[in-house]
């Protein structure tokens, strides 16, 4: 089973519902796999404060050309959709950023001039603490890049056990990719006018990748209760409710969790796991 942890926005509390509920459900399960595909910021790491075991360079494949094989046809340029090969005068030139790594480059090139090399976007952290198995995507400073690492990250699912994804913020690429394959979404949120308009676009996102999903409300109490009118009005679930607890903020600020330090939380975390398990099994 994947829960995938969303929102429309950064700052909302993906992060720390990820990792709580991952030390929760580490109680329950043999294994949990976190996997932090917020790979332009990730900080599960922190609040998790497992030992590194392992890191793996991710590579893309981009292309290279042949000068003395090209016969400046243009072919190659005319290809590709993204401006990654240009061939205006001359012998073509690769903007390597832009490439999106299909291929095709490679495949329309008669003269054969055109092969493909390895270029680093990144890299995989992996570490160990007690049950969960925490993987972790950081993407390369320049790299724009982040489906292909967040892809990467996700090959690490276990098949046998229960993963948790933090997903980027927002409703673009890199998202889609983090939550595609989950079999349940959490849209985490907070009772704000900016809160609410975000929630709505993932929610659109969410009905238009026919996924279960319900939504977590974080610092209620800090704002008004137009979320949760939105939330009757669509018939969207209210999975977990956090209030607007300063001695929350104070841990999160200080990278500590708060089932650790604040226990009386413990039980609405594992309600979700609970909710989320019988919406799974129910097919609902």
């Amino acid at each position: 089973m994947t829960i995938a942890i969303a929102s429309g926005k950064g700052g909302t509390g993906k992060t720390t519902i990820a990792t709580n509920l991952a030390i929760v459900a580490s109680e329950k399960y043999d294994s949990v796999t976190l996997l932090d595909c917020d790979v332009e910021e990730p900080n599960s790491h922190i609040f998790i404060n497992g030992k590194k075991i392992k890191e793996e360079v991710v590579n893309v494949r981009i292309p290279e050309v042949d000068e003395s094989l090209c016969t400046e046809c243009g072919a190659c340029s005319n290809f590709c959709q993204y401006n990654a090969i240009v061939s205006l005068k001359g012998k073509p030139v690769v903007f390597k950023e832009m490439c999106h790594s299909c291929g095709g480059c490679t495949l329309v090139c008669q003269p054969k001039a055109i092969h493909e090399v390895d270029h680093r976007i990144g890299l995989i952290n992996f570490y160990k603490s007690g049950k969960i198995n925490l993987i972790e995507g950081l993407l390369d400073i320049g790299s724009p890049l982040s489906p292909p690492l967040i892809g990467a990250v996700k090959g690490y699912e276990s098949k046998d056990t229960l993963n948790i994804i933090d997903a980027p913020p927002g409703t673009s690429c890199p998202v889609i990719e983090a939550i595609r394959d989950a079999d349940y979404l959490i849209l985490v949120t907070e009772p704000t006018p900016f809160g609410l308009n975000d929630l709505i676009l993932a929610v659109e996102v969410s009905r238009k990748l026919n996924k279960k999903f319900s939504v977590a409300i974080n610092r209620v109490g800090s704002g008004d209760d137009r979320v949760h009118k939105y939330c009757k009005k669509e018939n969207i679930p209210i999975i977990l409710e956090i209030p607007d607890d300063r001695r929350i903020a104070e841990l999160y600020s200080n990278g500590k969790i708060i089932l650790e330090n604040l226990p009386e939380y413990k039980k609405c975390f594992e309600e979700v796991l609970e909710k989320i398990g019988t919406v799974i099994q129910n097919g609902q």
